[in-house]
């Protein structure tokens, strides 16, 4: 063969090999792939009123979308899989993947697509968005609510337990008919019902039915056995429910549950959806996503209904079992909790107790009483301590050299700046002048302790502060609270005030109890209320913080306004370098031993068992004359401290006292 053909045959071989390849890469693989990866792209927007559809019109493919999965309330991640080409026909798998609440839920389905000149177009049927989908049927998502976690007291003690309860209304098969609206009416007026509302109720009501008006725990003055019965057809049929000691029990601290806001489903980051149970306030709130658990779901498929009284059947795509919620355990006493309640149940204004066992810092109980409107005054108050931060600043005089039995000078009033200061009202004569400080810290001599003030610098009154576990971190609390708050820098009539805890030394109830332990126990006390903190934090990371304090905005008053329900947390500083020692608080609590012996404590004498230390505080603030005054008592009782605040209560020694002396001997 010549060498001019054999060159044309070379040629011709390889542009028979070329054509051959062009005509591989135009079998239409590559319209297929890109008209697979636009059908899911375009599910996952819930949009397809942009491809082209085959079987259906495009809008109307487009409407049936979003019908289907309109009650999901979410939308899919979805992608294309590999593209099987069969001539003019191309398949392929849609991969879904759904969040549907905490659950995922993932499946495929298959998608087929028809060639049509250049055009792919998919071929639409309802199984192409779900498997085994059919024609008129749409999908809605089933809440499987997760049981709620238990917040338990002290020794594992159940908050929440069945309880004795009456369920009262009208019972219809008592009754004759042409009574019962009469009856329903009755019934109203004695529950404080709406009689309108409950007659719909009962003549609603088949003939044999107990129609409910009212859950009663216990019987009333108002409300008596022998009234329910009086009325024809009153019925009170004893039953039991889940619920805590008391209908406010502890409900500033611990919080409510309840449906989710608006507002908390909007901040939830997709955690929380309509209808579902969440905590508001306190504990609840806190610890919300750890007790919550995780909610079960079922995606359901639910046909069109196509004649009235048909009832349609439905068919379950997709479970997820729930988890339950986690126990949360605090130290909380029970039985001194519903004391310290009560105990304040007749107190007006915003007031507290709380309640710590020295030894192990544990909070036994923090009641807010009635007035605070359910603010949580016991742990997140803001008040200045008045007289009860004089045992702040006997620390400071010890650790400068002075003693229970050191002289100081107690006069009438004392000028500072400009500023006079004096003793409270009905303070003894006797007490006056050169006293040991012993005699002036159990009367109180506010001239003594600000006299003391160019012996105690400031920054050694923040100091003795923090000795006592006072304006330090509490990272065992597991609560927002506001631990005190005590400036390291202050001069003139500043510091003068801070001798006698005014100015800007601010204390919650909780900070004043810690304050007492630290003396009962001889070391400085960390509070602890959570015990299972480190287990829930861990489980709901920023949630739970690490320095528990927090604070609310004082109102003119210098208390926290129950308006401050969003506790903003502060900076606090580390447990003190230089802790109270057994000899200080020895000595701290000779003195508060005095304020009862030979003080104007007297009254605690009177508590049965162990004896009783205490210190009485008057806080005066805002711009009347005479001022008004906060009311504080502290008081050791064993292995017990407590902490007493009445707002606007007028005298610690004879408003917060009494409340303690109540208090102290229903403990025994």
């Amino acid at each position: 063969m010549g060498k001019l053909k054999k060159h044309r045959l070379v040629l011709g071989l390889v542009a028979l090999v070329m054509a051959g390849s062009l005509t591989a890469c135009d079998d239409g693989r590559a319209g297929a792939e890109g008209a697979a990866k636009q059908l899911a792209s375009s599910l996952a927007a819930l949009d397809v009123g942009q491809i082209a559809v085959e079987g259906k019109d495009a809008a109307a493919a487009n409407d049936q979308l979003k019908a289907v999965f309109e009650g999901l309330d979410a939308k899919p991640a979805v992608e294309s899989g590999d593209v099987k080409l069969d001539g003019d026909t191309a398949t392929f798998p849609l991969k879904y993947s759904w969040n549907i609440g905490s659950a995922k839920w993932e499946y495929s389905s298959e998608a087929t697509l028809k060639k049509s000149g250049d055009k792919w177009a998919v071929q639409w049927t309802p199984a192409l968005l779900a498997p085994e989908l059919s024609e008129g049927e749409t999908l809605s998502v089933k809440t499987v609510p997760a049981q709620r976690g238990q917040i338990l007291g002290a020794g594992d003690a159940p908050i929440v337990e069945d309880r004795p309860v009456f369920r009262v209304g009208i019972d219809k098969t008592k009754v004759p008919a042409e009574q019962a609206d009469a009856s329903a009416r009755a019934m109203a007026a004695l529950l404080g019902l709406d009689a309108e509302e409950y007659a719909k109720q009962v003549a609603a009501s088949g003939p044999q039915a107990f129609v409910e008006g009212l859950v009663l725990r216990a019987y009333t003055a108002d409300i008596t056995e022998a009234k329910i019965e009086a009325i024809p057809g009153g019925s009170s049929i004893l039953d039991s429910m889940a619920l805590a000691p008391t209908r406010t029990f502890a409900r500033a601290l611990l919080g409510s549950v309840g449906q989710a806001s608006a507002e908390q489903i909007e901040n939830s980051n997709g955690a929380l959806r309509a209808g579902d149970t969440t905590g508001t306030g306190g504990l609840q709130q806190k610890y919300d996503s750890l007790l919550r658990g995780k909610d079960g779901v079922e995606v359901r498929a639910t046909p069109e209904v196509k004649s009235e009284g048909e009832t349609p059947g439905t068919k379950v795509f997709f479970s997820s079992l729930p988890s339950p919620g986690t126990t949360l355990k605090t130290t909380l006493d029970l039985k001194l909790q519903q004391l310290a309640e009560e105990t304040l149940a007749g107190v007006g204004p915003a007031s507290a107790i709380v309640a710590l066992k020295p030894s192990t810092g544990a909070v036994l109980a923090a009641a807010s009483g009635p007035g605070s409107n359910g603010y949580n005054t016991a742990l997140l108050g803001q008040y200045a301590p008045g007289s009860t931060f004089k045992i702040v600043d006997s620390l400071a005089m010890f650790r400068n050299g002075a003693t229970p039995d050191s002289k100081v000078e107690c006069p009438s009033t004392l000028t500072v700046d400009g500023r006079t200061f004096k003793n409270a009202e009905g303070y003894p004569e006797s007490s006056l002048g050169s006293v040991a400080l012993r005699d002036a810290f159990a009367h109180s001599c506010n001239t003594a302790f600000i006299n003391a003030r160019d012996a105690v610098s400031q920054d050694q009154l923040e100091s003795a502060a923090q000795a006592l576990g006072v304006a330090v971190e509490a990272p065992k609390l597991g609560a927002d609270a506001f631990l005190g708050s005590v400036p390291g820098a202050a001069e003139g009539t500043e510091h003068a005030a801070s001798m006698i805890g005014q100015g800007k030394v601010l204390f919650s109830p909780l900070s004043a109890a810690v304050m007492a332990a630290s003396v009962a126990n001889g070391a400085p006390v960390s509070p602890q209320l959570v015990v299972n903190a480190d287990a829930a934090q861990g489980s709901q990371g920023s949630q739970a913080t690490q320095n528990p304090s927090a604070s609310a905005t004082p109102t003119e008053s210098g208390s926290a306004s129950p308006s401050s329900a969003s506790a903003s947390a502060l900076p606090a500083s580390p447990a003190s370098t230089k802790p109270i020692t057994k000899e200080e608080a020895a000595s701290l609590a000779d003195m508060m031993r005095a304020v009862v012996t030979s003080g104007h404590a007297g009254f605690l004498a009177e508590v049965p068992g162990t004896l009783v230390g205490a210190k009485t505080g008057t806080a005066e603030f805002g711009n009347d004359n005479p001022p008004k005054t906060h009311a504080w008592i502290v008081a050791t009782h064993g292995d017990l401290a407590v902490a007493v605040f009445v707002e606007e209560g007028g005298l610690g020694a004879t408003v917060s006292g009494p409340l303690l002396k109540s208090f102290l001997t229903a403990v025994g």
